[in-house]
């Protein structure tokens, strides 16, 4: 392997104390996201507003005292985050090449989704806004519009879905703790309950996300896709509604919680 090949240039990456830093640091912003976004719809279960969701969370830090500073925070830690995975993609080596390619699409897919975090950031620290649901919307409108545009995006549905599954599954069987060298005692089982409680709650949000993508391209209604604003809301709308989204906005903030724990004991 010479030294000029992307995996040598991603080892190199990795082996910096400096970017390991600003690699954790994504992780603390990420618990501070869903902080604010638990918090935000911990308000819509008890009749307050906001937009539950990435750009919702932006507009309440931006409208802190330190919010732009903390906004360029964001990007920077996402942006770092984002590098890191990449590099974890560049040097996967698993024998099995079919669990080496499973790796890679996930670290690269995790990479993508930091990289729209770090956008939005972007977006409102430099003063603008954006709202997942519109976003949503407009992505469905503009599948419904193509031939075959119904069964694309009851795809994306069910991709969605599909995540928001995986997040929940991952949470029940605490896969999260082998990429984590956790402290033992009390810690330990805190950490590990804030990590289930968390993936379980944002997994719900996810699937209840990608149902309304698949509700949107039945009804041919592109207005039903909200985003996580939208799934969280129509929890809302469900019998003992306010119940089960307070219960999922805490769990969210839970994941905030435990984001904070992955900062300090991740592998890196």
């Amino acid at each position: 392997m010479t030294s000029n090949t992307p995996e040598s240039a991603a080892r190199a990456a990795q082996d910096s104390t400096a970017f390991r830093i600003l690699a954790r640091v994504g992780y603390v912003v990420l618990g501070i996201l869903h902080l604010f976004i638990g918090g935000i719809a911990i308000s819509i279960a008890t009749g307050g507003g906001g937009q539950a969701d990435q750009g919702g969370a932006m507009e309440a830090i931006r409208q802190t005292p330190v919010g732009i500073a903390i906004l360029w925070i964001i990007v920077i830690g996402l942006l770092a985050l984002a590098v890191w995975q990449i590099a974890e993609a560049l040097v996967e080596n698993d024998p099995d090449a079919k669990k080496k390619w499973a790796h890679r699409v996930k670290f690269i897919g995790t990479a993508v989704a930091y990289l729209a975090i770090a956008g939005t950031a972007l977006v409102y620290a430099l003063g603008g806004q954006s709202e997942s649901s519109d976003s949503s919307q407009s992505l469905s409108a503009q599948l419904l519009a193509v031939p075959a545009g119904v069964v694309l995006l009851i795809l994306v549905g069910l991709v969605v879905a599909g995540i928001g599954i995986a997040f929940i599954v991952r949470g029940i069987a605490r896969a999260f703790e082998k990429h984590l060298d956790l402290p033992s005692g009390t810690a330990k089982k805190g950490i590990v309950a804030f990590g289930v409680a968390g993936y379980v709650a944002k997994g719900i949000a996810v699937a209840v996300a990608g149902v309304l993508f698949v509700v949107a391209a039945i009804t041919h209604d592109p207005e039903t896709a909200g985003g996580l604003d939208g799934a969280l809301r129509s929890l809302a709308g469900l019998p003992f509604g306010a119940v089960i989204l307070w219960i999922v906005g805490a769990g969210l903030a839970l994941y905030g919680l435990f984001c904070f724990a992955r900062a300090r004991y991740a592998r890196m």
